[in-house]
């Protein structure tokens, strides 16, 4: 079955405070989308990317492309003005049965292993979203109160969140509703259940200057 990873690298790089948008901000020499497509390109090499950017950056996305060789692998398109149409853009693109890994353009610090886990469960349960236990102490906000949660139960949702075609992109036909935070939410949407894989925890989100200091320390010692 057709692998195609639908990469969203739409940020405009607010919370980091750069002139950039930060999927293009440097991480040991190399663009943080450079590092996120090429580990997608080097898991399989039957695998394709389509790559959703901004308009404005369509360039900056095809150097990096260039600069991976990846011309014949990888198509750009343009996103949207929430995650969920940039997404379903992407998936306009897709035109035969396939394994579907959306993920974050900033979790670039994925590992292989993770990607062909997914792929191996979504073949099995048609779907693959990957999750790690919280460790911190949790507290739900209602009104002026709160109250502590059992972390226990638990998940922060990661990515690349996977699954098969025929179950992903006949959800994306549904309307847009401000509930749609995730590509599962949206399929759960349409009364499909989804399942959770175990996720990793260097497979973080750079969003933040810390972050990518983080990033670079992980990438050290890996």
């Amino acid at each position: 079955m057709q692998k195609i990873a639908v990469i969203v690298a739409g940020g405009t790089g607010q919370r980091m405070g750069a002139s950039v948008p930060k999927q293009f901000l440097l991480l040991n020499g190399q663009p943080i989308l450079w590092h996120t497509l090429n580990r997608f390109l080097s898991t399989w090499h039957d695998l394709r990317i389509i790559l959703v950017l901004p308009a404005e950056h369509k360039d900056q996305g095809q150097a990096i492309i260039q600069s991976l060789h990846a011309t014949d692998r990888i198509k750009i398109t343009e996103g949207g003005d929430t995650r969920f149409q940039s997404v379903k853009n992407g998936l306009s693109l897709i035109h035969e049965p396939s394994v579907v890994f959306v993920h974050d353009g900033v979790r670039c610090l994925l590992s292989s292993e993770l990607i062909k886990r997914c792929y191996e469960q979504t073949l099995e349960k048609g779907s693959a979203i990957p999750a790690v236990a919280a460790t911190d102490s949790i507290r739900i906000v209602e009104g002026e109160g709160h109250y502590v949660a059992d972390r226990n139960l638990v998940r922060i949702i990661q990515t690349p969140q996977t699954f098969l075609s025929d179950l992903l992109l006949p959800a994306f036909q549904q309307s847009y509703q401000a509930s749609f935070t995730d590509e599962a939410t949206v399929v759960e949407a349409a009364d499909k259940k989804v399942f959770l894989i175990e996720g990793e925890y260097t497979n973080i989100k750079i969003t933040r200057p810390e972050d990518l200091q983080l990033a670079e320390q992980i990438l050290q010692r890996s």
